[in-house]
């Protein structure tokens, strides 16, 4: 926290105003739920950090990991938590809000501090979380770990003639008996299905010549896994080798363009070329990938534009896939980390063309 005050002190900026939300774990360990009741850490150069908790929250805050090393103030019922904001906070400057705070926050701390400006807290608070210490480190790999498990046991199972769902339901319980204490999402897209990258596990049967994309993940220790792999079941549909090995490529290309100082649009490039130069180029519907901690989506973000170099450290996903509409889709998703020699991969799991029963 008092890093995190300098640093915004380096920025020109007032202070922080730290919301519930992965920042605020980041920061504090308090892990209070978004409630429509104010809380809010307080972080300004040259001051202790103060967080401003609803009354009934407050002996939940004063136990949790930060208690003892912030100054925890209450509010009460039918009080203004807004005004009692603005009396832990200096009347002008500029202020880091939280980017995940909610909008109604924002809006009445806005009213109480009508001298004040906002910009997004990531502004300060982006580069010191995508540089992961041994620590976070350790977390993603055995959650990458236990991912990897969970799909060489789901290979070994009977996928045809099951529903869609219920292969989501056991990649869940896989997931928790390889040592997840939370599941966060499980993707089960079969046959023409594949082609949503974003797809619901339904009620569709998976049979025979299915493609079927398999993306899932949760939390170990806070941290998070996801891992995309591509089956066949039984026999491979008409071009699927092709796209498969092209994804395959793509997916290689990105990796060996990863090293530090290299620039994120770069590694999305490399991905790009091998499925343009394929001729599927425009079915390739997503960025190549997205950083990983203690959200599944965080900075750095692998796409065009972003230019910003990449660290020792650092950890994203490489997801490269190739969607083809009413037929299939291929996905191929590992978490990789930046170190300073180059690039290592958290997730083992083959990477060949699987055929499964």
């Amino acid at each position: 926290m008092a890093r995190v005050a300098e640093e915004a002190g380096r920025a020109n900026l007032a202070g922080l105003l730290v919301t519930p939300s992965a920042d605020l774990l980041y920061l504090s360990g308090y892990d209070p739920p978004p409630l429509p009741r104010l809380t809010c850490l307080v972080l300004r150069p040259g001051a202790d950090p103060v967080l401003l908790v609803p009354e009934l929250e407050r002996p939940r805050a004063l136990a949790g990991p930060s208690g003892h090393s912030v100054e925890v103030v209450a509010w009460r019922d039918g009080d203004d938590p807004y005004a009692a904001l603005a009396r832990l906070t200096a009347d002008r400057g500029t202020y880091g809000a939280a980017d995940r705070m909610w909008a109604v926050h924002l809006m009445g701390i806005e009213r109480a501090l009508p001298q004040c400006d906002f910009v997004p807290a990531s502004r300060v608070l982006a580069g010191l979380r995508t540089v992961k210490d041994q620590a976070e480190l350790d977390l993603l790999s055995r959650a990458a770990r236990g991912a990897d498990a969970t799909f060489n046991r789901i290979v070994e199972a009977r996928l045809e003639g099951k529903r869609e769902e219920e292969v989501a339901d056991a990649l869940a319980d896989l997931l928790r008996e390889a040592g997840h204490e939370q599941v966060t999402f499980t993707i089960v897209a079969s046959g023409p299905n594949g082609a949503s990258p974003h797809h619901e596990p339904g009620p569709r049967t998976i049979r025979s010549g299915d493609a079927v994309v398999l993306d899932f993940g949760g939390r170990v220790g806070g941290y998070c896994s996801d891992i995309s792999r591509t089956v066949c079941i039984d026999r491979l549909p008409e071009r699927f080798t092709e796209v498969y090995e092209v994804v395959r490529e793509a997916q290689e290309a990105a990796f060996q363009a990863v090293r530090p100082g290299a620039l994120p649009e770069d590694v999305d490039r490399a991905a790009r070329d091998v499925i343009e130069a394929a001729g599927f180029g425009d079915r390739f519907l997503h960025r190549t990938g997205h950083g990983i901690g203690l959200e599944e989506h965080e900075e750095p973000y692998i796409v065009s534009g972003n230019r910003e170099p990449l660290k020792p450290g650092m950890c994203f996903s490489i997801e490269p896939g190739i969607y083809l509409e009413d037929q299939f889709g291929v996905r191929i998703e590992d978490i990789v980390s930046v170190t300073e020699e180059g690039v290592m991969r958290l997730n083992r799991a083959t990477r060949d063309l699987e055929t499964v029963a």
